[in-house]
């Protein structure tokens, strides 16, 4: 069976969802999986596979006047691959 490891993930969090499987008499994994599962679910109603009712919400987000000048004036269009970049700089100490 499959494992899910999540790095770094929020206390904060973790004990929210620690009370929220105690009030449901589930082990936090099992109430990880349950919300997994809700959340999951409702995204395929909200959008269901293959369906064409155009472009994502993703798609039609507004975007910060700065962010949207910088790709006009052809930032982040370089197409150079920025692990490449970090790893040759990383190379270089």
């Amino acid at each position: 069976m499959p494992a899910l490891v999540i790095k770094s993930f929020p206390e904060a969090l973790h004990a929210r969802l620690r009370q929220i499987a105690a009030a449901h008499r589930r082990s936090v994994t099992q109430e990880t999986i349950h919300l997994l599962e809700m959340a999951i679910r409702a995204e395929e109603k909200a959008s269901p596979a293959g369906s064409d009712e155009g472009p994502s919400y993703w798609a039609n987000r507004k975007l910060l006047p700065e962010y949207e000048a910088a790709l006009k004036a052809g930032a982040f269009s370089g197409g150079t691959d920025s692990t490449q970049i970090i790893s040759e700089e990383r190379d270089a100490r």
